[in-house]
């Protein structure tokens, strides 16, 4: 076009689309005599002529370098900006001072080291179970059998309980706000404490009185009534405080550290009495919530950040609002029950779960022929057939029976005890009531029968037989993605047409710090859900929404329709365009039905080749477990030791194989298709077949590295990866000394209702994600930029070499340096004295 006027909506006349408005952005950045423009503002003044007014008076003066235009702020200055160039500043002078060979020669030495540990802790574990079982087996009698289980079960979960907190204290004794370089001895003790902390069994828990007990007995200062829903736990927990009756919900990421720029930093989160805390919420350090303060879901604390008393916020970074998220009033929870559910749920544990799960797989090992050999192999030839056999029998009734017999299990049990429990009814916490919700959240949220029957056809009659209510859903084959949980499945619903991608949370439950209540989550139809989103019973959004990536969803003002919303604090936007309606004419009449088929049989096929992948994989475990009674007469504990090493690197070999075969041992390649072409049907297979839970074992380790580069992702030296997660590894590259937090993901893909789009995303040499960072597709972040938590940079992106970006959507965050100088001394000088070590 030569001429474009200037009332054109950029979306619906002139046919844009996110990416190219990004792009836009970021040739518009680049300019010195053009004032830095954001997503935001194009979805706001979504023409020439209401652009062109909007930023019309943050033009830059004139003669402003490309490189000072970037520091003039382009909003409301929070706190994010001065702690993200204070950071960048401490990371300078500490690498200043430590050349690059002794960098990598402390990483190779740590992640030896976090070997060695890895090593001597399966050895202690192996001693203490061979014996154990040992003495279990040794028993007379049922009484007996059980009466030993019993002992051994108390004595074992009280010395996984005791033992981190013993490491803490001996190695740590009070966690201290401060900084320390990555890879040193000051991050071994760190790592060693953090590892520990968070494989306790104490950490299934969360949302009883006896996790709040373990916190406290690390070091947190946390007040009666308070309730902690929570899996994440908090790692420096000398730093956090929570005043009494404190409610936090579940998925909330508060560790009182964070890596930046090559370091650890430590620093308080402090909560007052009365504070909620939603759910999918981040709260950086140094940050805190006065009393009777709330922070709505899908919200962040930036540091630096305060709430003050009995306001109200949200959005990432948060901001004030009159949004009331405290939905259900208090009820009668004395310390008398707290502490009653807390030793019954204790004692059920130890005299009941425990123990019967130890002895009677002591008695099936004893009374089955098949199990026995596995522990037996010494009666049959390791060269036999009978050998073998064994142990595919023992494989193929492990795998299949828990297979049916939990599918069985999650549509029966949870359906009789729902009966119990009315929707819209206020209970109290710590009863009979909440044990009963916690069971059914428990049983019916399993994500690997989530994985079998995702991405396909199956994931719609799967959640309808927990029951969902999808009696008017319409099958597209892609009606759910692999990830979705809930807190009551018979209080969901969900509209006909809709689509939701992985990540979808149904906040089915809402919580005080003394009540609960259970009310119905509908989602309305012809909609399109993106990743990582909560969803309250209070949504107020109807049909016909897109909801994007990490929105906050209403829970106020209108119902919504017929448009889209994007951004924590949320704001509307088109909710469709132009480029994605391509694909329309094939989800319609006989093409969709012919389509539809196809895909349900390469779905199938994809299933099928998943439940091999599985067998196949258990199958080998159980060789190993059999070569390791083999070998235990000869080398005792060390066998197991051995076997369990073996079985890990087995299985980061084994599922790369799988993983690199699912795409033909290619690279993938940046797709733009309906999800009704077999190239987007070849992609879920390899989302599918690919397994990589067990990568969690290798956060904060330079192993980690090296998985990552097996699976085909381009990762650069040094960098530290603390719970990131990329699902397309071949299209992801990471610079060299990059900082990558807890919970960032680095999506390389899109789906939006029946297009899919996928593209290379990079990220530059110094980086850092911060914690709970979501990075989209065709993104590009230069050299030692930095991504504040909770982030969600949108597909297209260009992040500046050495810029400071947040919030979500992601824009350029303000750089006042005039704040916090104490910190930043005390940073620099921890950061240099601990160089020394």
């Amino acid at each position: 076009m030569e001429q474009i006027p200037a009332d054109s909506h950029f979306f619906n006349d002139l046919g844009a689309d996110s990416l190219v408005m990004a792009q836009f952005c970021a040739r518009v950045r680049k300019r010195a005599d053009l004032p830095t423009v954001s997503m935001k503002d194009i979805y706001r003044h979504p023409t020439i002529r209401s652009l062109a007014g909007a930023l019309g008076d943050t033009a830059p003066m004139p003669g402003l370098s490309p490189s000072s235009a970037a520091d003039v702020p382009a909003q409301t200055p929070t706190d994010v900006g001065v702690a993200n160039a204070i950071a960048a500043q401490t990371e300078v002078a500490a690498r200043a001072e430590v050349p690059t060979a002794v960098r990598t020669r402390r990483y190779i030495v740590c992640g030896l080291l976090q070997f060695l540990i890895f090593l001597g802790y399966s050895c202690l574990a192996a001693l203490v179970g061979a014996q154990g079982y040992e003495w279990i087996s040794a028993g007379s009698g049922l009484f007996d059998l059980y009466l030993r289980s019993v002992l051994f079960a108390g004595a074992g979960f009280l010395g996984l309980c005791t033992f981190p907190i013993v490491a803490k204290w001996s190695l740590i004794g009070r966690w201290r706000s401060g900084a320390f370089p990555l890879w040193g001895m000051a991050y071994l003790r760190f790592w060693v404490v953090k590892t520990l902390i968070r494989t306790s069994p104490l950490r299934l828990l969360a949302g009883s009185p006896l996790y709040v007990l373990y916190l406290r007995a690390l070091g947190a200062r946390i007040g009666k009534g308070v309730t902690i829903l929570s899996h994440a736990i908090p790692v420096c927990t000398d730093l956090l405080t929570v005043g009494e009756g404190t409610i936090i919900r579940k998925d909330v990421l508060l560790s009182c550290y964070r890596a930046n720029g090559g370091l650890i930093q430590t620093g308080p989160v402090t909560l007052g009495s009365n504070v909620l805390v939603s759910e999918h919420t981040v709260l950086d350090i140094e940050t805190s919530m006065g009393d009777g303060a709330q922070l709505g879901h899908a919200s962040s604390l930036h540091t630096g950040q305060v709430v003050p008393d009995g306001e109200r916020w949200h959005g990432s970074p948060a901001q004030p609002t009159e949004v009331n998220y405290r939905t259900v009033g208090p009820a009668d929870c004395p310390t008398v029950k707290r502490t009653v559910y807390g030793v019954v749920q204790l004692l059920n544990l130890l005299v009941v779960v425990l123990p019967l799960a130890m002895g009677g797989a002591s008695v099936l090992l004893a009374e089955i022929p098949q199990l026995h050999a596995l522990l037996n192999p010494q009666r049959v030839d390791i060269t036999s057939p009978a050998f073998y056999a064994y142990a595919l029998t023992t494989s193929l009734v492990v795998f299949f029976g828990s297979l049916l017999v939990g599918l069985l299990v999650v549509g029966t049990v949870p359906r009789v005890l729902n009966r119990a429990i009315e929707p819209g009814k206020v209970y109290p916490l710590y009863g009979f009531h909440y044990g009963i919700q916690r069971a059914i959240a428990l049983m019916t949220n399993r994500k690997s029968f989530t994985t079998l029957f995702g991405d396909s056809s199956g994931i719609v009659h799967y959640l309808r037989y927990l029951g969902y209510d999808l009696s008017r859903v319409e099958q597209t084959g892609s009606n759910f993605g692999t990830e979705v949980q809930h807190e009551n499945p018979y209080l969901s619903a969900v509209g006909t047409g809709t689509m939701i991608a992985d990540g979808l949370s149904l906040m089915n439950a809402d919580f005080s710090s003394t009540s609960f209540r259970v009310s119905r989550t509908s989602i309305g139809a012809r909609s399109f859900l993106g990743n990582r989103i909560a969803y309250p019973s209070q949504g107020r959004t109807g049909d016909n929404c897109l909801l994007a990536t990490k929105v906050l969803v209403p829970i106020d003002g209108p119902v919504r329709e017929g448009v889209g919303l994007l951004g924590s604090p949320s704001f509307e936007i088109p909710r469709t365009v132009m480029r994605d309606n391509r694909f329309n004419h094939l989800q319609t009449g006989d093409e969709l039905r012919r389509r539809l088929a196809a895909k349900n049989s390469h779905n199938a096929a994809t299933a099928g080749l998943y439940l091999l992948a599985r067998l196949i994989h258990v199958f080998v475990i159980t060789l190993i477990t059999m070569g390791a009674a083999r070998l235990y007469p000869a080398l005792g504990a060390l066998a197991i030791a051995l076997a369990s090493v073996l079985t890990l690197m087995f299985t980061v070999v084994y599922f790369a194989l799988i993983e690199r075969a699912s795409t033909g041992f290619k690279a993938q390649k940046p797709l733009y298709c309906s999800i009704y072409a077999p190239s987007f049907w070849r992609h879920e297979r390899f989302w599918k077949l690919a397994s990589i839970d067990y990568i969690q074992v290798f956060n904060g380790t330079p192993l980690k590295n090296v998985i990552w580069r097996l699976l085909g992702a381009r990762i650069g030296k040094r960098v530290f990866d603390d719970g990131c997660f990329f699902p397309e590894r071949t299209l992801v590259t990471i610079g060299d000394d990059s900082t990558l937090n807890a919970g960032t993901v680095v999506q390389c893909h899109s789906q939006e209702d029946g297009a899919f789009k996928s593209d290379r995303s990079a990220v530059g040499s110094g980086c850092t994600l911060g914690v709970g960072a979501f990075v989209h597709y065709g993104v590009a972040i230069g050299d030692g930029a930095m991504l504040a938590p909770d982030s969600f940079l949108m597909k297209g992106e260009e992040i500046p070499t050495h810029a400071q970006w947040g919030g979500n959507p992601a824009r350029e965050m303000p750089d006042n340096t005039t704040h916090l100088h104490t910190r930043q001394e005390r940073n620099t000088a921890h950061a240099a004295a601990a160089h020394g070590n």
